[in-house]
């Protein structure tokens, strides 16, 4: 095929993409579903038109126009990047704190379901000699307390441990989460058992004289890092309590709202988690005065749970509760679509 015969049989083609970047004008919201479908398909043909061009005639005039029809239709379709940003933002102003705000009551039951076996387990081993006889040996014991417990957070490179410790918490809190499914039976559980370890490690410093030391390396990084954990046994039962009473809503349709909602919480508690974690490597087992230390934790709590005050009640004002896709203008659904072919 000839130059002029490939410009011939391509040229509608061209025409019509062009014309659909002008209505389209900065972004993709000009256009109606099937234009947008339309203008993905005519930017894919126009990107190969655009490789047989430059492989088979070498034409610097041609290849430069169908460069920058290929450029405008892309800044269209994967321009959306400043939508995106405003999508996120959207998201962290409005979504997610409304999500935790609408979930509150729940979040507080899963911290009572906690805090309530951590302080008994606690109180018990601290005062009953044989129930601390009964976690091990003396020595085992001793070594625990005086060293092993801090170690475990200066045995590995910072930055690693930080990683590992995020993947955890996150994999945990999917757990908590995805118990709800199951009428947050394995909610209970996990709130329950995460808060048994944790007061038998306080008991077993209690024991000793050494309850000080214990708050010092775990409240740096556990203030936020447990916040976050109660946060998302507090979706897992919420989720279960649905199963249980849907309220006026079909069970089906109260499972699918109150599961969108979920996993706003879980998508927001990534960056929670990474935040812990990042205390946690770098700052729990840091050579820093223990007040230094505990501050940071603190300061980090009050300002994330200032965000959820404030950006919840700002959100929920404008009747939002949290859950994927209820902005109609949030822009997830239309990118998503933006390109289904790719």
């Amino acid at each position: 095929m000839t130059i002029d015969g490939f410009i011939s049989a391509h040229k509608q083609d061209w025409d019509r993409l062009a014309e659909l970047t002008r209505k389209a004008g900065r972004d993709a919201r000009g256009l109606s579903p099937e234009e947008l479908t339309e203008l993905s398909h005519g930017y894919q043909r126009a990107s190969t038109h655009l490789s047989l061009a430059r492989a088979r005639f070498g034409d610097a005039a041609l290849t430069a126009d169908l460069s920058r029809l290929v450029a405008r239709a892309a800044a269209v379709l994967y321009g959306t990047k400043p939508r995106t940003w405003r999508a996120a933002g959207r998201f962290a102003r409005d979504t997610f704190p409304a999500a935790l705000w609408h979930s509150r009551a729940f979040m507080l039951w899963s911290t009572l379901l906690f805090l309530v076996p951590a302080l008994v387990t606690g109180a018990w081993l601290s005062a009953s000699p044989a129930a601390l006889e009964a976690t091990g040996s003396e020595a085992a014991r001793e070594a625990y307390v005086t060293e092993d417990f801090a170690d475990y957070y200066t045995a590995q490179p910072s930055a690693q441990f930080a990683t590992e410790v995020t993947v955890n918490n996150i994999q945990v809190a999917i757990l908590a989460f995805a118990g709800g499914g199951l009428a947050a039976l394995p909610t209970l559980w996990i709130m329950a058992v995460n808060g048994v370890q944790v007061g038998a490690a306080g008991g077993m410093f209690a024991a000793t004289g050494e309850l000080g030391r214990f708050f010092g390396l775990i409240l740096p990084h556990g203030l936020l890092e447990l916040t976050a954990v109660f946060i998302a046994g507090g979706a897992g039962l919420r989720v279960g309590w649905t199963i249980v009473d849907p309220g006026d809503r079909r069970r089906g349709t109260a499972l699918a709202e109150e599961g969108r909602r979920a996993v706003t919480i879980l998508i927001g508690l990534v960056a929670v988690f990474l935040t812990a974690g990042l205390i946690e490597g770098f700052v729990t087992g840091a050579p820093w005065p223990t007040w230094v230390r505990v501050s940071i934790g603190v300061a980090t709590l009050i300002v994330f749970l200032a965000y959820v005050y404030v950006c919840g009640r700002q959100a929920t004002s404008k009747g939002l509760t949290g859950a994927i896709g209820e902005q109609a203008d949030a822009g997830w659904a239309r990118i998503a679509t933006a390109s289904p072919s790719t």
